[in-house]
């Protein structure tokens, strides 16, 4: 595919009256009113900068249409609603957050001598596969991140090692020579150990060591994977979104999946498109990708679900699908094409567009350099209002009156996209 084609129809009317958010997000233990607040607050700030209105309000009641296809997820919807005039019409907009928190939470309660086992078995999961090789080839910034929970909580055990011994080397070292001495020091270093160790897992919400372990030990436990209690919630998410594609009262379905949730997102959407369930009428499906690591997961052995995923959505029609990442943060593979680089492009593929948030541009040097060593806020910037808005508006695109395909049906990809294919595991089955 080449850098000068832009994979969106172009021509597209695409006037939205009401839509319907499908919001994934990704490796989150919180609350999703955590998503609520973030966009009530960030939308109220870039309508102020843009000059548009928008308004948030608790989500309506489901539709009579939408009870039957409910299930576990349905029933337990977490949602906004949104109202927005914009270049001189107004949009309804309903956001539902698919919900898998509870998943994350669950596979977070790994004790201490159990997260250094997580430690050892994704260090060899990904160097042990020659994963971690390749994707340094694309971007050195999310595997700088994927190394950097393995080499703090070394340095943790470390401190705790050299702490332990030098308090029972300066507690034992004046006594008499006495049997059980070595014993006793020992349980003294170990003793020290455990509570340095203990020190530091109270401490993480300031360096988030066992947060970003637990995150990519999830995805290598299962070699690129999904557990079947996820694959369960994937399939309800999929059941979330046919049910809204068979209403005649929206006029686009839009699934958005930030950082590990575009990936779920990609493989809930291709499974729609492989069963038939995109009908050919009816409101238009649209994928918003952001701050993806896709590769991350792909490039593992075991990934061939999310491979077959990832070539299926790159050579359909059946959906307008644009890819946003930004070169300023350093925890998603900017500007990779995740179907190109993953090594399982078709000759006809069209899907997705490649576009940059452009940090740089889009927010003021003084905005720019506040976020700058703040990582984790840069990687929800997506999420966020932008002082110098460019194409990229968030809440235009989830709010505003034109679909995602009619939105950026002029854009090519941007110029720095990498679609060489990088990864050595290919299988989609």
């Amino acid at each position: 595919m080449s850098d000068e084609f832009s994979p969106l129809p172009p021509g597209l009317s695409g006037t939205v009256r009401r839509r319907l958010v499908f919001y994934v997000p990704g490796y989150d233990p919180f609350h999703p009113r955590r998503y609520r607040e973030l966009y009530r607050k960030e939308s109220a700030e870039q309508a102020r900068i843009s000059g548009y209105e928008i308004a948030i309000a608790a989500r309506r009641k489901p539709a009579a249409t939408e009870k039957s296809a409910q299930g576990t997820t349905g029933a337990n919807a977490h949602g906004w609603h949104v109202t927005s005039a914009q270049d001189g019409l107004t949009t309804e907009t309903d956001v539902e957050v698919l919900v898998w928190s509870d998943i994350v939470r669950g596979s977070m309660g790994a004790s201490i001598p159990a997260t250094y086992m997580q430690l050892l078995r994704t260090a060899w999961a990904y160097i042990g596969s020659g994963a971690l090789f390749r994707l340094m080839r694309l971007r050195k910034g999310p595997v700088i991140a994927a190394l950097y929970p393995i080499a703090v909580l070394l340095a943790e055990a470390l401190a705790g090692i050299l702490l332990g011994t030098v308090i029972a080397l300066a507690l034992l070292w004046p006594l008499p020579e006495f049997t059980g001495k070595g014993l006793v020091g020992a349980a003294i270093a170990a003793a020290v150990l455990v509570a340095v160790l203990r020190w530091f897992r109270r401490h993480d919400n300031r360096i988030y060591a066992y947060y970003l372990m637990h995150d990519y030990a999830f995805t290598a436990h299962w070699g690129g994977a999904n557990p079947e209690r996820l694959e369960a919630r994937m399939a309800e998410f999929g059941n979330r979104i046919a049910a809204a594609l068979g209403r005649d009262d929206l006029d686009e379905v839009l699934v958005v999946g930030h950082s590990s949730g575009a990936h779920l997102a990609i493989s809930v959407l291709a499974d729609l498109v492989r069963d038939g369930r995109v009908p050919a009428t009816g409101p238009r499906l649209s994928l918003l990708t952001l701050g993806q690591v896709v590769p991350m997961v792909s490039f593992l052995p075991g990934a061939a679900r999310l491979r077959a995923a990832l070539q299926r959505l790159g050579s359909t029609r059946a959906l307008d699908w644009v890819d946003v990442t930004a070169p300023g943060d350093g925890c998603a593979f900017a500007l990779c094409d995740p179907v190109a680089v993953s090594g399982v492009a078709l000759p006809d593929q069209c899907q997705p567009l490649i576009l940059s948030a452009a940090f740089s541009q889009t927010l003021s040097p003084e905005r720019h350099r506040a976020l700058r060593r703040r990582y984790f806020k840069m990687h929800f910037q997506y999420l966020c209002a932008f002082d110098r808005p460019g194409d990229y508006d968030y809440f235009r695109i989830t709010a505003g009156p034109r679909t995602l395909g009619a939105r950026m049906a002029h854009r090519r990809h941007s110029k720095s996209r990498l679609a060489t294919p990088v990864n050595r595991y290919t299988s989609t089955e």
